[in-house]
């Protein structure tokens, strides 16, 4: 099976290569360390004396910011860390939070026999955990042959993994066979490996490690500073578009003329999910009459009606200045969704809209704790938007079911760090 997937991997990669450099010309930040994508490795430092390292590969921002809690238990184990991403995004959050807790910081290598080899030869791991959805075959092979285990954490499938995956899913089973454990998010996902044909004994529900994250919290005086610095009033209230797309913009701008028509003071916070559509954004706010703030331009000089976060790394932040926060890639025609997370740990009323198969336990465990409001459409959203707004105690009442569904889901980090000791002996 290795080998039909070698024949095929370098001229798809020959197809996808434009819209990959395009994509990555787009966003930036690509330059510094694009050779580890062809298997160049940062200089490591070599093994401590019976000191044990771990690869772990986390794919972008919001699995680099899930992973904190993990990266501080595994170095408390004495394990040195190499963490590698695939996004600039991700590498920059990497290198800004994470150089004291581990050995080396790169790009996952593309994965090709020849680049993973030579990584591996350079990295020498004695594990490997891959996290969320990060399940690479040449990888995984270079794992087996060195005789290194793998452990995928957090480990999901979303519904159209899990549809693409049951089509193949003897091939899923031949590339991704010798992993050692697959620590799943939720029951539905290792119900869906067990369909895939998994053994039971190598799946086991650790929980997600999201749910364990701690955000730091604003002190007053911070906040208001915060608010001043992006450009919103000192007081009123804060609508917040959290990772939106194409289309839920145009949405929450109508909410807030709506809000405001109705004697709300309220402004709007929106933080896209990619930052690079700022000029999109420059052309839906030039027409809108309001007056707007751009994070990215530095400190605003005034007050404004919206201020767009076009920044990486500060959604949490942001999130706290919120009142009521919509979630993102979550109305049509986009699917999949945000991650309502944060959100609900620094218990923020939440709005969604009916796309987050990615993230549909979470969804429906926060919608068992009345912790999240459904939209169907834009015109739902603009109207429950709206109705919120104007009354505290329903966004109060959502609020503090939030923080309560997040205080009793939490422990995932540890129920992984024990699985991962496990396969280490």
């Amino acid at each position: 099976m290795i080998w039909v997937y070698r024949l095929l991997f370098l001229p798809a990669l020959l197809l996808a290569s434009p819209y990959f450099l395009w994509r990555m010309r787009k966003r930036g930040g690509y330059a510094s360390g694009f050779s580890h994508r062809f298997g160049e490795v940062p200089d490591l430092p070599p093994k401590a004396p019976g000191a044990q390292r771990v690869w772990l590969q986390a794919v972008s921002v919001g699995e680099m910011l899930a992973i904190g809690p993990l990266l501080e238990g595994l170095r408390r184990e004495g394990l040195e860390i190499y963490l590698t991403t695939t996004t600039s995004t991700g590498y920059a959050l990497a290198k800004e939070k994470y150089a004291a807790l581990t050995v080396g910081l790169g790009y996952f290598p593309l994965d090709f026999w020849a680049f993973s080899a030579r990584a591996w030869r350079r990295v020498q791991p004695d594990l490997c955990v891959l996290m969320e959805g990060e399940r690479w075959p040449e990888h995984i092979r270079a794992a087996q042959r060195h005789g290194v285990p793998v452990v995928c954490v957090n480990a999901r499938l979303s519904d159209r993994s899990f549809r693409r995956s049951a089509k193949f899913a003897w091939a899923v089973r031949a590339t991704a066979g010798s992993v050692a454990k697959i620590l799943c998010a939720a029951k539905r996902d290792e119900q869906r490996f067990r369909a895939l044909g998994f053994p039971a004994a190598k799946l086991v529900t650790t929980g997600n490690l999201k749910l364990d994250v701690s955000i730091p919290l604003l002190a007053a005086a911070a906040k208001a500073a915060l608010r001043r610095e992006v450009g919103l009033p000192a007081d009123g209230l804060v609508l917040l578009g959290s990772s939106t797309w194409p289309g839920e913009e145009e949405a929450l701008v109508e909410a807030l003329k709506n809000a405001r028509a109705r004697g709300l003071r309220v402004s709007l916070l929106l933080v896209p999910r990619h930052a690079e559509r700022r000029d999109a954004l420059r052309t839906l706010l030039a027409g809108s009459g309001l007056s707007h703030h751009f994070r990215s331009e530095g400190s605003a000089p005034a007050a404004a009606d919206v201020v767009v976060g076009d920044t990486t790394g500060e959604l949490r932040q942001l999130t706290q200045l919120a009142d009521l926060v919509f979630v993102g890639k979550s109305l049509s025609p986009h699917d999949g969704g945000q991650t309502p997370v944060e959100a609900a740990i620094l218990g923020k009323p939440v709005l969604h809209g009916p796309a987050m198969t990615n993230f549909r336990d979470i969804v429906r465990s926060l919608t068992e704790a009345a912790a999240v409001r459904r939209v169907e459409t834009h015109a739902d959203l603009v109207r429950v938007a709206v109705e919120l707004l104007g009354d505290t105690a329903r966004r109060d009442a959502l609020a503090a079911s939030a923080r309560e569904w997040s205080a009793a889901n939490r422990g995932a980090t540890e129920r992984t760090l024990a699985e991962i000791k496990r396969v280490l002996g």
